[in-house]
């Protein structure tokens, strides 16, 4: 009995559900229940002593520290490749160069390169079931990581080369509304993370000591509450280039702090706010409600102004994206087909909308991809949670790029992977974009990928297999490029590294 039990383990671990299935079809054929009833009579010892033994290993990996352990794959190993593709050629994005918020640490992400597939090396390293949602690296190269699990959200610094966390700070605990999650967060050019709390409070939170050491400590806290009501919260944060923190509540209450004299400005659009803040270097400020694209800027006592305002049709599903040629992108659906609008910077005036997937096929949750002139959008339709995603089931395939061409839109390629809920990450040196997939399979195992496509063609060039299982799924956490070359992601267990074989 022993040997059989092993065997079907080993054969489950391998090749997933599927194995559980024929082992469930077998045990209808009488011959077979009965030899496997009589086993299991003269085995009840063995049974007990295992279940033991599975016991002290589940209380062992509880007590071992964050960090310590890689995030446990699910059965289903050898169902789907490691490995398909081969090493992308790199060949730089042609666009304007990035201008760097004096405010906002370290450089552009878009700027750095990202892993080639060089025979990639996959690191995991397990937070039990924290989802770091957001990630943000330091001018020291110190991840920051905004993670949430039931006891509420947290800071994490997490080494970059053991992934093991050197530090933590609580956030005051979450809302049960999963668009006031409190991941609204920057680093300001003191490296400090400017993150919004789930109360309507503003914290800056120092991520290194006087001596240079790995420390989490709130340096100012910046209290909305006066300006914010309750039942209202905070939904996104962003410097622009005199220094200023922007601010948006979910009711559309959008504002800003000096951070010198602590004094909040406020503005009321009345319409509701569900994404992030876009800023330039002209002093505007960008969002996109519910109803309406808006540019604002702030008078010389702070107070937001709007410069104007552009309706829409239909629902927005991401924050403002700059691109070239003086327009700001974002998405919309109109008649239950998602499409990307172009909008000029100056005046507000819609250039053009670019219907993308089919009809009643397509919606985004993702962030928009900006690759200079253009934007890469991807389809998270059918996608509603992590469980939406369980036994091998995707959502529907697609991610576009689309591009501003002489005031008109042009759609440049399309691409059939499946990117549930993480949308896609750039790296222009390199010519390509990041996105985090998962193929159907049959056998009812979740693998899940990191997947090179070139910007220029939409070519897949490479996907290395990240983990398996509900675990190791994003549910809208984005893929972050380090400056040494690696890809970093927050699953719903952990953290995930991409980097090239040295």
């Amino acid at each position: 009995m022993v040997w059989l039990v092993a065997a079907l383990v080993l054969l489950w671990v391998a090749w997933g559900p599927a194995v559980l299935v024929v082992a469930a079809a077998a045990l209808c054929v009488p011959r077979i229940r009965w030899w496997v009833q009589d086993q299991a009579r003269v085995s009840r010892r063995v049974v007990a002593w295992s279940t033991g033994a599975v016991a002290v290993l589940v209380a062992v990996v509880v007590v071992v520290p964050d960090g310590r352990l890689p995030i446990p794959p699910a059965p289903g190993a050898w169902a789907g490749p490691a490995y398909v593709g081969r090493p992308a050629l790199p060949h730089a994005v042609v666009a304007a160069e990035v201008p760097q918020n004096p405010h906002r640490s370290a450089g552009a992400a878009v700027a750095r390169p990202g892993p080639l597939g060089l025979q990639p090396e996959v690191e995991t390293s397990w937070f039990g079931l924290q989802h770091c949602s957001r990630l943000e690296l330091t001018s020291t190269e110190v991840l920051v990581a905004l993670c949430a699990d039931r006891s509420g959200p947290s800071l994490r610094l997490v080494d970059p080369d053991t992934l093991r966390p050197t530090a933590s700070h609580d956030l005051p605990a979450g809302s049960e509304d999963d668009a006031c999650a409190g991941d609204a967060l920057y680093l300001d050019s003191a490296d400090r993370a400017v993150v919004a709390t789930t109360d309507r409070r503003v914290q800056a939170v120092r991520t290194a000591s006087a001596q240079g050491e790995p420390e989490l400590a709130t340096d100012t806290t910046w209290d909305l509450r006066p300006y914010v009501p309750y039942g209202d919260c905070l939904v996104a944060l962003a410097p622009d280039w005199a220094g200023r923190t922007w601010w948006a509540s979910r009711q559309g209450l959008v504002g800003t702090i000096a951070h010198d004299t602590g004094e909040v400005r406020v503005i009321d659009l009345g319409e509701d706010v569900r994404r992030g803040l876009t800023t330039d270097e002209g002093g505007a400020v960008y969002v996109v409600t519910d109803e309406s694209l808006q540019r604002l800027s702030a008078g010389p006592d702070g107070m937001p102004t709007v410069a104007w305002r552009t309706a829409y049709d239909g629902t927005s599903g991401s924050a403002p994206v700059l691109v070239d040629g003086g327009a700001v992108a974002i998405t919309d659906t109109v008649d239950s087909r998602l499409g990307v609008l172009f909008v000029a910077r100056d005046g507000g005036r819609a250039i053009c909308r670019q219907p993308v997937f089919e009809k009643g096929e397509g919606a985004s949750e993702s962030p928009l991809a900006p690759l200079g002139g253009g934007v890469v959008v991807t389809n998270n339709h059918d996608y509603s949670s992590p469980r939406s995603t369980m036994l091998g089931f995707t959502s529907s395939p697609g991610i576009v790029r689309v591009d501003l061409v002489d005031g008109a839109c042009v759609e440049r390629w399309t691409s059939d992977a499946v990117s549930p809920s993480s949308g896609v990450t750039p790296s222009w040196p390199n010519g390509l974009v990041y996105a985090w997939t998962k193929r159907p399979a049959l056998s009812g195992v979740s693998a899940w990928y990191l997947t090179a496509l070139d910007t220029d063609s939409g070519r897949s060039w490479w996907s290395v297999r990240t983990g398996t299982g509900l675990l190791a799924g994003s549910d809208h956490s984005e893929i972050t490029i380090g400056p040494d070359g690696s890809a970093w992601l927050g699953t719903l267990a952990g953290l995930v590294r991409v980097t090239d074989r040295s």
